[in-house]
C-alpha cells in the first residue's frame, strides 16, 4: 500500500472536515466540531492563510491529515504547532500516521523553527507510545489552559 502525503488544496477540505469529525468521535466529543468547510477554505487558502494542512492519500482517497500553524515562543523563537494529526480508523497501523508525522517534522525543519509542539490526550496510549518511540518528549508538568468563546464573553462582561 503506497501512501502519498501532500500539501492540501481547497477542494480537499470536505474530506479534511470528515476526518476532523471522525477525530471528535474518537476523542469522545462528537458534537464539538463547529467549523465548516467554508471556514477551512477561507482561513487556510486566502491571502494570509492561518494554517498549513497536509493530507495522506491511499489509492486516491484521503485517509489522513495533519494541520499545523506558526507560533512564537518567548524562550525559543519561531515554532510550529501541530493542531491535529488524524488517520482514519479503518487504516490506522498501516504507516499512514508515520508518513504524516514525518512530513510535519520535515516541514518544521524546512521552516527552521526552534520547536515543534502539540498536545495529546492522556488516555491516548497508542499515540503517546508512538510519539515517544519517534523522538517526542512528553511534558507532564504542564497544564493546557483554554478559554472558550463563552468564557471570553463572560470575562469581558466583568470588565464593563
Amino acid at each position: 500500500m503506497k501512501t502519498l502525503v501532500r500539501l492540501s488544496i481547497s477542494t480537499d477540505m470536505p474530506q479534511v472536515l470528515r476526518l476532523i469529525k471522525e477525530l471528535a468521535v474518537f476523542e469522545k466529543e462528537p458534537n464539538a466540531v463547529k467549523i465548516t468547510v467554508d471556514t477551512l477554505i477561507k482561513e487556510g487558502f486566502g491571502k494570509n492563510p492561518l494554517f498549513t494542512c497536509f493530507v495522506a492519500e491511499v489509492e486516491e482517497e484521503i485517509v489522513g491529515m495533519a494541520l499545523v500553524y506558526d507560533r512564537f515562543s518567548t524562550w525559543k523563537g519561531r515554532s510550529v504547532h501541530l493542531e491535529d494529526l488524524i488517520v482514519s480508523e479503518k487504516i490506522r497501523g498501516t504507516g499512514v500516521g508515520k508518513a504524516l508525522y514525518s512530513k510535519v517534522i520535515a516541514y518544521a525543519a524546512a521552516q527552521k523553527v526552534k520547536r515543534l509542539e502539540w498536545v495529546v490526550l492522556d488516555w491516548n496510549e497508542g499515540a503517546i507510545k508512538f510519539y515517544e518511540k519517534n523522538g517526542a518528549r512528553m511534558l507532564k508538568d504542564w497544564y493546557i489552559v483554554q478559554m472558550d468563546e463563552e468564557g471570553i464573553k463572560n470575562y469581558m462582561e466583568t470588565l464593563k
